[in-house]
């Protein structure tokens, strides 16, 4: 069934709870990163238990533009809430800087709760925000984030809604400075803590050894390097103490690889007039109907859509309005 079901009072356990256990357990928490309703429910079919919205993703694929701070909260919001509904595992939104002050990100982090996602980041970059591995970036008074961290603490309505503060200070202020923030954003409460671009195993050991809340990690293409961060195993980062994992970049970056492969063929074979199938670089149209679970609603439309079924009033039996235009309905 698209979407998630409502939770009150159907003893189904809440999305966020869900995520609480998750992070909890023993296994590390992998979330591949999404920016559409394909990516999404691909991540879900493929057996990850989390997933987590893409904000240089969102930015690029909704608005071709590149993750520079020019993304609004009403884009992010819309994004999030049809990616949410689309999934019944849990979906981590990229609420970028919060969209403001403190007082502002009050009313963000409200706005991010009632999309249906079960919890958000939030930076402590100067706005506008630029992508945390980009060359130019700085970032705001650690009080002023700690601040931030309080407020969306502040306006959640559920205990359970996840709030993540990440640090970009490595890159600016080394990881002394980083442990320094992360400290202050856990006693302000943060759920998580997420230091963006770590550059070494030992700073990523650092961060785990300071800090009592879990550490979430940034691997980017997940299967492909950047000078950045090193690609690391997910299995050495669980060693590490590392208790979530999240790929951003990895799936927008597959997308455009297989269509820039597919436009390029096409290209390549038109002036030939031959045929060209090749199954192994496009789904089926079948693959694509099930992947977006058209059987469920073709259930719907069995179910609904028979107006035999329906009992009339007898003086309405033919289905036509009663006398003086009146409906027998």
């Amino acid at each position: 069934m698209r979407g998630r079901p409502d939770n009150e009072g159907t003893g189904v356990m809440k999305a966020t709870a869900r995520f609480r256990e998750l992070l909890a357990g023993d296994d590390i928490l992998v979330s591949p990163g999404v920016y559409d309703g394909y990516s999404a429910r691909l991540v879900e079919r493929a057996g990850f238990k989390t997933t987590c919205t893409t904000g240089a993703g969102l930015a690029n694929a909704r608005m071709g533009f590149e993750d520079v701070g020019i993304m609004g909260l009403s884009d992010n919001l819309e994004a999030c809430r049809m990616i949410a509904s689309a999934v019944s595992i849990p979906v981590m939104a990229d609420a970028d800087t919060g969209y403001g002050n403190p007082a502002t990100v009050w009313h963000s982090a409200r706005l991010f709760e009632q999309t249906g996602v079960v919890g958000i980041n939030i930076e402590d970059q100067v706005s506008p925000k630029r992508c945390g591995h980009m060359a130019g970036k700085d970032i705001i008074d650690a009080r002023e984030m700690a601040r931030k961290i309080e407020a969306a603490c502040d306006a959640r309505q559920d205990d359970d809604f996840v709030i993540l503060a990440r640090t970009d200070a490595i890159a600016i202020e080394g990881l002394e400075g980083a442990i320094r923030r992360a400290k202050l954003y856990q006693k302000a409460g943060a759920d998580l803590i997420f230091p963006d671009a770590v550059k070494t195993e030992d700073q990523i050991k650092a961060l785990v050894d300071a800090l009592e809340i879990p550490l979430s990690i940034n691997m980017g293409f997940g299967l492909r390097s950047r000078p950045t961060t090193p690609l690391i195993p997910i299995a050495r980062m669980h060693a590490l103490g590392v208790r979530r994992v999240t790929l951003p970049r990895m799936l927008p970056a597959a997308a455009l690889r297989g269509m820039q492969n597919a436009l390029a063929l096409l290209q390549e074979t038109t002036p030939t007039g031959k045929t060209v199938d090749r199954p192994d670089m496009l789904m089926s149209i079948e693959e694509i109907w099930d992947l977006m679970d058209l059987a469920d609603y073709s259930r719907l439309e069995a179910r609904f859509n028979d107006l035999d079924g329906v009992e009339l009033p007898d003086d309405t039996a033919d289905g036509r309005p009663g006398p003086a235009g009146t409906s027998g309905l």
